[in-house]
């Protein structure tokens, strides 16, 4: 599969519309076998519905059939100002309906984490597992100091957001502008540069109003998740600091928890268990 990601060769992946009522988009992309075990994952703040090669295979080795999908205000998906961490269940339930599929595991990434716990605290008849990958604990979070061991830049995009979606959407511009600009002038990766752009770009109210729901009382209490949670979190993440992890898993009521190293993103072996966990 890397040899898709040059840039004669790679193709962007099919994508679905879901419309909702009141003219709502959401849009999404499927991938893995057919007859897979169905997952819902919720990518990282900020994300695309495109995922990338190695995951693709990944989801193919695992056995999975993984709808990814864009969150309000990314890429084809309609803003929906002001939503919640909650309001994912909903948009996960209409997704899920839409492939006929009545259970399912969800995972999360980053800022996708919370999203998908919302799914394992608000759909317990529907979610099987839940897996969370250096996700961040409510902010504000009893007991825990949110910004231990947290980068600086990261601390301040935190803070900016309590100021609300306008207020971090300048950042984002300034942000995307330059990440862009880098990328252009040396990434020979096409795969790559779209996804970015993808993110960067068609992203940009949805990123905002991310960063605010993290902030912002997320809807639900994650000691209601009762179905299975991994969490998986590295002790030299600076964007997510291993005590976000400790701290969910502390208030979990069935969680488990699986250390990486490396920093934030895990690599494909930790991948490779994950989505293996998912499928048990």
């Amino acid at each position: 599969m890397d040899g898709m990601t040059t840039p004669e060769r790679w193709v962007p992946p099919a994508s679905r519309d879901l419309i909702q009522q009141g003219s709502r988009r959401l849009r999404y992309c499927v991938y893995g076998p057919e007859d897979g075990i169905p997952v819902v994952s919720s990518n990282p703040t900020p994300h695309t519905r495109w995922e990338r090669p190695d995951v693709v295979d990944a989801y193919q080795r695992a056995g999975l059939r993984a709808l990814s999908y864009d969150r309000p205000g990314y890429g084809g998906s309609s803003r929906q100002p002001g939503r919640t961490v909650a309001d994912a269940a909903a948009d996960v339930v209409a997704l899920a309906g839409a492939m006929g599929w009545e259970r399912f595991a969800v995972t999360g990434f980053s800022g996708g984490a919370a999203h998908a716990l919302a799914c394992a605290a608000l759909l317990p008849d529907r979610v099987t597992r839940c897996a969370v990958v250096a996700g961040t604990a409510p902010f504000g979070a009893p007991g825990l100091d949110f910004f231990a061991g947290m980068s600086d830049d990261n601390a301040d995009g935190f803070r900016l957001a309590t100021r609300g979606a306008g207020e971090f959407g300048r950042r984002t511009r300034r942000v995307a502008t330059q990440v862009l600009a880098d990328l252009d002038a040396g990434s020979p990766d096409a795969g790559r540069l779209a996804r970015m752009r993808a993110m960067l770009l068609d992203g940009q109210q949805g990123w905002a109003d991310d960063m605010v729901a993290l902030v912002r009382p997320w809807g639900f209490d994650v000691r209601d998740v009762a179905r299975p949670v991994g969490v998986w979190f590295s002790p030299d993440d600076v964007n997510s600091p291993p005590g976000h992890g400790a701290w969910l898993l502390t208030h979990l009521s069935n969680a488990e928890g699986h250390r990486y190293a490396g920093g934030h993103e895990p690599g494909s072996d930790t991948t490779e268990r994950l989505l293996r966990w998912l499928a048990a």
